[in-house]
């Protein structure tokens, strides 16, 4: 499994917007056969970052997935509304692989 990590910078004015676009994005991601883990947004005070966390099973899966970027009318609406409204001012990716938990049966989670 590869997980992608992507960081925003983010207009605290157009969160609205930003949520219409991480949306589409969790929906797109599910379309395909990945796993969204969600949006994290600013929860309280000013804040200008956002993340998001999704997983292939592998990293051709993942390039499957980026393949359709410049060709589906889905992805490219959906870039649309970052492009659109300004919503996203910069964002960088990183790949990462979960390293999960793996309880006992019947053994208490710690903490």
């Amino acid at each position: 499994m590869i997980t992608c990590v992507v960081d925003y910078v983010i207009d605290p004015a157009k969160i609205a917007d930003f949520e219409r676009f991480a949306a589409e994005w969790m929906r797109l991601v599910d379309r395909e056969g990945g796993v969204h883990h969600g949006y994290f947004l600013p929860a309280e005070g000013a804040s200008d970052e956002a993340r998001a966390l999704f997983s292939f099973e592998s990293l051709a899966a993942y390039e499957r997935y980026r393949a359709l970027f410049d060709v589906d009318p889905e992805f490219v609406a959906a870039d649309r509304i970052r492009d659109e409204s300004g919503c996203v001012l910069r964002y960088r990716r990183t790949f990462m692989r979960p390293l999960l938990p793996d309880w006992s049966e019947g053994e208490a989670e710690p903490g």
